[in-house]
């Protein structure tokens, strides 16, 4: 790798100077692309580090499932947007190549072994350490044949009464064309023989609206040493209740074999809003058009005979490589549900109580303007509560000196208390303006669901500027305070959703700075009206300038750093990706400004590299709460700066997305989150991993007598 410091490049990159003994930047080949890992392998190295938490016998053995049902999401979600954006540029022979150069052929080929290989892994974990640990504990998922005679008499009575008549048999011959198969459907391919003796291939969609693992009558357990006795709880996989019983779907038939299978499609929509005279309309459409992708994978298992493959392979227009043959159960996402309904207090993580900051504890109604009005605050979520949130917006709908709110919703989820405060307000008279993000991927049809009735309660909604994605999360609120209107703006990295707020690590910002309230008004004017406005007093806005602001913040400690300075920078966030922004980061790391990186998920810049990148640190920290903020720390000499915000360092964030970053302004948080957040989870030695220069990740392990830090279990306890 070293040898490729040499490389003469086109010209010596603007800014800096380097430190003694470094090679000069000029001398170096930012596009070699040893310098980068792929970004879709580093995504599956995150889905193994999720997977650890599964394996870890540390974590409580429901939330060891829970970790488990979100891999197999993840990986849903993997093929519907990354394999099948790959598989659409191999077909349509146009090549986008990452920093890396790998093709669409390439990628795809290192995708297959690599979730081959995750996907079998998870399918042992479940059978040979998840189900006998549950067992032990009294939670039995059991296949139909280890069913007693009482809980088949119980299912199949369920079969009859409710589930037979939802199922449809579905023939396959020259009357009856092949089947539409639905994305993420588990389907049973079934094989028949008539009265004649002549076999048939017919297929039956397990529907989605039952449990997929159906629960079978409680039975009491062991008393416990406590004196308490626990409920054994009993599940039976769903298509084998189904399987069992397909004589009643086909009577006087000879059902021979049958064997499940699973559909995985393209779902990357591609929106052309320049032709879209409505795009709540067209986003509907693409929603729907969503079960109609091109089909990315199928799942089968191995005793599918090769004649039944054959026919799926045929008739879906599948490629040969996109068929994978798993032993066990199909879609375990779908273990979520056992996460869900099984009520074992000791078999989860404990429950906490999210607290609520000192500047708000006494504070309801209007008295939380005035809690604001006296300094900035700051929430950690969950750690800290997020219900401020939701009563800085239930007040301002009820408080009759509020004029007007303006909020942007990205992924508010169901039964929204945000949305309903935004309505509240609108119905007491007061101007409410929401931007819509319809294209959220897998929240649009949650969105468009708002958006009509937001629309319908008068609230003027809009759907963002034409061709980017508006990710950035802030509310104003405008008071009549006396003779003066004063505005309040809450500024974040998480979205406004009450639901995933108690397990998203997320940073809001409560603040009633004159600079901020301006910023946030010129924000909203440009977003819902018509503005060619790119300057701000205080926040950095993608696509314009953001990129360019943190560009000037690496370049100002590469200046430090060549004028023998302490220079340091820490970045938290949940993606690096974009290459520019990691060529400024190799470039300070070559002047010798000390860098550390807590990177959630995928990094594709390589630490730790001599001459190029040995001053970078990447850690990543997987646990109970989903580590979400983005915090972009520079020392700055004795002045340091933080800038806390919605984007990543990807192309989408910087350069196709209206994101915000927002700088802390008081000291004191300013030290918070620099020795609070930031330094505590750079001392993570128990849920962190290190990241080598291949890309591959490896647990911290503690030095001598050094003491286990678990960061997420640190903030908790800080809160208690």
């Amino acid at each position: 790798m070293t040898a490729l410091l040499e490389t003469q490049t086109n010209g010596k990159p603007a800014g800096g100077q380097t430190a003694p003994g470094q090679p000069e930047p000029g001398m170096i080949d930012f596009d070699n692309p040893d310098f980068y890992i792929n970004r879709e392998m580093s995504m599956l190295q995150f889905q193994w580090r999720v997977f650890e938490e599964a394996a870890d016998r540390r974590n409580p053995l429901l939330e060891r499932v829970k970790f488990l049902a979100i891999v197999a999401g993840n990986m849903d979600e993997f093929y519907m947007v990354r394999v099948g954006g790959l598989k659409f540029q191999l077909e349509a022979g146009y090549v986008d190549l990452p920093p890396d150069k790998l093709t669409p052929a390439e990628q795809l080929a290192a995708i297959r072994k690599e979730a081959h290989r995750l996907m079998r892994a998870s399918r042992d974990l479940l059978s040979d350490d998840l189900k006998p640990g549950l067992a032990g504990q009294g939670v039995h998922i059991l296949n139909y044949d280890e069913l007693t005679e009482r809980q088949l008499e119980n299912v199949q009575d369920y079969f009859h009464e409710i589930i037979f008549p939802v199922l449809t048999p579905l023939a396959f011959d020259p009357g009856h064309p092949f089947p539409h198969i639905s994305n993420l459907s588990l389907n049973l391919a079934i094989t028949i023989r008539d009265p004649l003796g002549v076999q048939h291939f017919a297929r039956v969609k397990v529907p989605g609206n039952f449990p997929r693992l159906f629960p079978l009558k409680r039975s009491s357990g062991a008393k416990r040493k406590d004196g308490t006795v626990p409920f054994n709880h009993f599940f039976v996989w769903l298509e084998q209740i189904i399987a069992a019983n397909l004589k009643s779907l086909f009577p006087g038939m000879d059902i021979i074999e049958v064997h499940p299978f699973r559909v995985t499609r393209n779902a990357d929509m591609v929106i052309q809003e320049l032709e879209a005279d409505d795009l709540l309309e067209t986003m509907e459409q693409s929603v729907m058009r969503r079960q109609f992708g091109t089909p990315v994978r199928v799942t089968v298992n191995p005793q599918m005979p090769e004649a039944i493959r054959e026919i799926l392979i045929e008739n879906m227009g599948l490629d040969r490589n996109d068929l994978y043959v798993i032993d066990g159960p199909l879609g375990l996402h779908d273990l979520m549900s056992i996460y869900d309904s099984v009520d074992r207090y000791e078999l989860h993580y404990p429950p906490f109580i999210p607290a609520i900051p000192r500047s708000f504890s006494q504070e309801r109604g209007p008295d939380i303007f005035a809690a604001i009005r006296r300094h900035d605050i700051l929430l950690h979520h969950p750690y800290d509560s997020f219900a401020p949130v939701i009563n800085f917006l239930e007040a301002a709908a009820t408080d009759p000196q509020v004029l007007a709110i303006k909020q942007t919703l990205y992924r508010t989820g169901r039964n929204s208390p945000i949305v309903k405060a935004l309505l509240t307000a609108r119905q007491n008279g007061k101007q409410v303006a929401a931007l819509v993000e319809l294209k959220a991927r897998f929240d649009e049809e949650s969105n468009i669901e708002w958006a009509k009735i937001l629309e319908d309660e008068g609230v003027h909604v809009t759907y963002g500027l034409l061709g980017l994605k508006t990710h950035a999360k802030l509310a104003l609120v405008v008071r009549q305070e006396e003779d003066k209107i004063r505005r309040y703006v809450h500024l974040a990295t998480g979205n406004y959703n009450a639901v995933t707020a108690h397990v998203y690590e997320d940073i809001g910002l409560f603040t009633a700075d004159p600079d901020f309230g301006a910023d946030a008004s010129d924000l909203f004017n440009s977003l819902t009206g018509y503005s060619a406005k790119n300057d701000y007093r205080k926040i950095w806005v993608a696509p314009d300038g953001l990129r360019a602001r943190l560009e000037t913040l690496i370049e100002r400690e590469i200046t430090h750093a060549g004028k023998r300075r302490k220079a340091h920078i820490i970045i938290k966030c949940n993606h690096i990706v974009d290459a520019g922004m990691i060529q400024w980061l190799y470039r300070a790391s070559m002047a010798g400004v000390r860098i550390n990186l807590l990177v959630r998920g995928i990094c594709c810049l390589r630490p730790g590299i001599p001459g190029l990148s040995e001053n970078i640190t990447v850690h990543s920290i997987i646990g109970r709460f989903l580590e979400h903020s983005r915090i972009y720390y520079f020392q700055n000499q004795q002045k340091p700066e933080i800038y806390i915000g919605s984007a990543d360092l990807m192309p989408r964030n910087l350069t196709r997305r209206v994101e915000v970053l927002f700088p802390l302004q008081d000291p004191n948080l300013v030290r918070r989150v620099r020795h609070e957040i930031l330094e505590t989870g750079l001392n993570d030695n128990t849920r962190a991993r290190r990241m080598n220069p291949d890309g591959s990740f490896e647990r911290l392990t503690r030095v001598g007598d050094q003491a286990a830090l678990d960061s997420q279990l640190a903030f908790l306890k800080m809160r208690s």
